[in-house]
């Protein structure tokens, strides 16, 4: 076919003429060759004064299908076949009309309508004609015939290029479009691509059924794109066709993405960027990439399928060519964050958003054979981001094991350890899913040596405990810091020197550890019950030793034993027992003021098992043995309290009031 075309029999046009190099096709930079502008008015759609000005191209046209129908079914094809007069007819009225196409500033702005659809119909009989030609011998009349077919085709073609350019192209549009209410909210409202055959805007449509913004192209600009692509692609002209297509949309996308305030990364800024500055462009990327999978994406593949819905296979490699192009850009965001290597423990929950939001991604692409190579990739991004959160967990172990400080927090209050411990695995078990799933990838990657030490560590995280083992490696992980926490803190309350304090300070750690795992349910089902009712029975023994340790003096001042010398109460004896619970009394109510019961429940408990036992039992032994005193001072010196006294005193314990000691104290050095 070719040596055809380029004998000198052939005639005066090479085939098809000369293509468009792919800059020019993305960029629009080519301008059709035009005579004289003024043969249409600024408004006349020349296709349609094409057809307006032929009242016989119906019947031309027909004869012309007649035409070809006969050559491809019956016609002899081991001689050349005869060309009628209507076909030369025909080929010289298409040309002419596209000249006058050419010419015409106003092809940008083209009208659609049922003359187009004729002038498209008359380019595909071209490609017919030129194709079914091709399957004859050649004589000088097929020789001529073909040559002009195919060169009057080729103009046809770099029209469709160019309108198809005009109608994607959106740099020459400027129109707002209102962004639908499910749409995330973006710093910058989008315009994005409102591209129609008139300056006026369209109200974009709304899918009812998905909820889909799709703010492209009103839907007579999108059967349009999907005529002008059917025709070329028809021609052979699908090349040309995906160039100016994908061209345009990557840059119409770019646009968006430079108008929703993303920019490409810097490692380099990344690396000086303090934390806070770091958490706020993490979450830049996060509303971007959310952008895309709730909105852009599915936009881009509806438009991609709307425009090519005869080619189901060209469309799905359209629009993952371009969504790659945004994912690669996307995902150098994450691939940068994982390399910075100063991780911390409180930064697990913003490296859980960004695996999170990779997934999301990942499953926004689809599931197309096109796609599996980006998929690939968006995996593998989002399996580093998931080891990084696997570090940055196990800092959470290793600044239990760090923190190695011997002084004791004062009045036996809740260790900053525990509390920053509890609230973080609270906010951890927010992600449990997620990082349920980090370990188990992290568990496999690490392959079987690793995952024979994983088991240990469950053996170990069970043992002693009475609790069900757990098939997920972040429960075994969570089990893993529970206890070394416990020990922790165990370890931390033989820094006190009074024991009484000691118990406080463990009575406040395990209440504290044991109400935030029964305020999280996700902790609490981790951990078990058997783990909640050995700490509850922790709680209980801590506070039987509290008591032994501070009250049982006290209590033994109010002995009824001891207290007769040959039969008789002995005044001195009875007046050294009153003095030394007052003494025990006041120096445990000006000690124990100052500590600290932060959880009411357990302030109240203590109190009123204090009051259980101390009150009855002064209120027994002063009633029986006030009468060997006399009334008045000297009754007064030994008798300090009355029953009502004792218990209002007790009421005060464990306030960590510093207050009302120093008053004490002032008053007795004054």
């Amino acid at each position: 076919m070719n040596k055809r075309l380029n004998s000198e029999k052939s005639g005066s046009f090479p085939r098809f003429g000369r293509r468009r190099s792919k800059r020019e096709l993305e960029t629009g930079s080519f301008k059709l060759k035009g005579l004289n502008p003024k043969v249409c008015g600024k408004n006349q759609n020349p296709v349609e004064l094409f057809w307006k000005s032929d009242l016989n191209h119906d019947q031309i046209l027909e004869k012309v299908v007649q035409f070809i129908e006969k050559l491809a079914s019956g016609q002899d094809k081991s001689k050349a076949p005869e060309i009628p007069n209507f076909v030369e007819s025909f080929l010289k009225m298409v040309e002419s009309r596209i000249a006058t196409y050419e010419q015409s500033e106003a092809s940008a702005k083209l009208g659609f309508n049922e003359e187009y659809t004729s002038f498209f119909e008359a380019v595909s009989c071209l490609s017919k004609i030129v194709n079914t030609l091709d399957e004859f011998p050649f004589d000088s009349a097929t020789t001529s015939c073909f040559n002009r077919a195919g060169s009057v085709h080729h103009r046809a073609m770099l029209l469709s290029e160019y309108q198809f350019l005009a109608l994607l192209d959106i740099s020459k549009r400027n129109c707002n479009v209102t962004v639908d209410s499910k749409t995330p909210k973006t710093p910058k409202q989008s315009f994005f691509n409102s591209n129609q055959e008139t300056d006026r805007c369209v109200k974009p449509e709304y899918d009812s059924g998905t909820g889909i913004v799709f703010p492209y192209f009103p839907p007579q600009s999108v059967a349009n794109m999907n005529q002008v692509a059917l025709a070329m692609i028809s021609a052979g002209y699908e090349e040309e066709c995906f160039i100016v297509y994908s061209g345009l949309r990557l840059k119409a996308l770019d646009f968006e993405f430079s108008n929703q305030g993303y920019e490409n990364v810097n490692m380099e800024d990344f690396q000086s960027m303090d934390w806070e500055s770091l958490e706020g462009e993490i979450d830049n990327w996060i509303h971007i990439v959310k952008y895309c999978t709730t909105n852009l994406f599915s936009v881009e593949r509806k438009l991609c399928n709307s425009v090519f819905p005869e080619h189901s296979l060209i469309a799905q490699k359209l629009f993952c060519d371009l969504a790659t192009s945004l994912t690669i850009r996307l995902l150098n965001f994450p691939n940068a964050i994982v390399l910075i290597k100063q991780y911390s423990a409180e930064k697990l929950f913003k490296f859980l958003d960004i695996y999170e939001t990779l997934r999301d991604l990942t499953s926004s692409l689809g599931s197309e054979l096109s796609a599996l190579d980006l998929i690939s990739e968006t995996s593998e991004t989002q399996r580093r981001v998931g080891e990084a959160a696997v570090t940055i967990f196990c800092q959470l172990e290793n600044s239990i094991k760090s923190d190695n400080g011997r002084i004791p927090v004062a009045s036996g209050a809740v260790h900053p350890l525990t509390r920053y411990t509890m609230n973080y695995l609270k906010y951890a078990c927010e992600y449990k899913d997620t990082l349920e799933l980090v370990f188990q990838q992290h568990y496999e990657t690490e392959g079987s040596t690793r995952r024979k030490v994983q088991k240990q560590e469950s053996k170990n995280a069970i043992e002693d405990n009475d609790r069900i083992p757990k098939t997920s490696h972040f429960s075994v992980k969570l089990m893993l810091v529970m206890d070394l926490l416990d020990a922790k803190i165990e370890m931390k309350s033989k820094f006190y020197r009074d024991p009484a304090l000691r118990y406080i300070f463990l009575m406040n750690n395990g209440r504290y550890i044991l109400q935030k795992i029964k305020g999280s349910t996700d902790i609490d089902e981790i951990m078990g019950p058997s783990w909640s009712g050995k700490r509850t029975s922790d709680l209980r023994q801590y506070h039987k030793n509290y008591q032994r340790e501070t009250w049982r003096k006290v209590l033994q001042c109010l002995n009824h034993e001891g207290l007769q010398t040959n039969g008789k109460v002995s005044k001195a004896i009875l007046k050294g027992r009153f003095k030394n619970f007052n003494t025990l009394f006041d120096e445990i109510h000006k000690t124990q003021s100052i500590w600290m019961v932060s959880d009411e429940q357990l302030k109240s408990e203590l109190r009123v098992s204090i009051s259980a036992v101390v009150i009855p039992a002064y209120r027994s032994f002063l009633g029986r043995f006030k009468s060997h005193f006399d009334s008045g001072k000297k009754a007064e010196k030994y008798i300090k309290y009355q029953p009502e006294d004792i218990e209002g005193l007790i009421d005060k314990l464990f306030e960590g009031n510093m207050t009302s000691m120093g008053r004490r104290r002032h008053k007795k050095e004054t």
